[in-house]
């Protein structure tokens, strides 16, 4: 079964930052786990505010441990609040349903893991997170 790699997760990371810079976006956080829910990258830049990254990863951890982008998972949530709100409290809170989190696929569809973006509006933090997956020459999964 293919893995993420670090180098992957790296790239994504960095692409994603670049992206947000590009943009002119306030500054990111971006966190990459793998199919695993293994934590395999988090950056965060300068100027940051402390929750940047938790959010990150918690967009991130959402999207690996559903097997869907936050963005579905946000459609989703009005739809099911009672669902949702249930799914939060299983996972000690660790779960996001705003768009940012993204889940990484590989040519075949498997999925490799996921990134979680933090810091600008939840639209442009998905762009910056599907920007670093195909940077990383992965599929971006955003559930749109």
């Amino acid at each position: 079964m293919p893995r993420l790699t670090l180098a992957q997760a790296s790239t994504i990371v960095d692409a994603g930052l670049a992206k947000g810079r590009a943009l002119g976006l306030k500054p990111l956080a971006i966190a990459v786990f793998d199919d695993a829910s293994v934590l395999r990258a988090l950056k965060m830049e300068d100027g940051g505010t402390l929750m940047r990254p938790k959010i990150a990863e918690a967009k991130a951890y959402t999207a690996v441990a559903m097997g869907m982008a936050t963005r579905a998972l946000m459609d989703r949530a009005k739809n099911t609040p009672v669902f949702m709100t249930a799914l939060g409290q299983i996972a000690d809170g660790k779960i996001v349903t705003v768009p940012g989190g993204v889940v990484i696929r590989d040519a075949a569809g498997a999925m490799l893991g996921s990134v979680g973006v933090s810091g600008d509006t939840s639209d442009q933090d998905e762009a910056c997170a599907v920007a670093g997956i195909v940077a990383a020459g992965l599929v971006a999964d955003t559930g749109a």
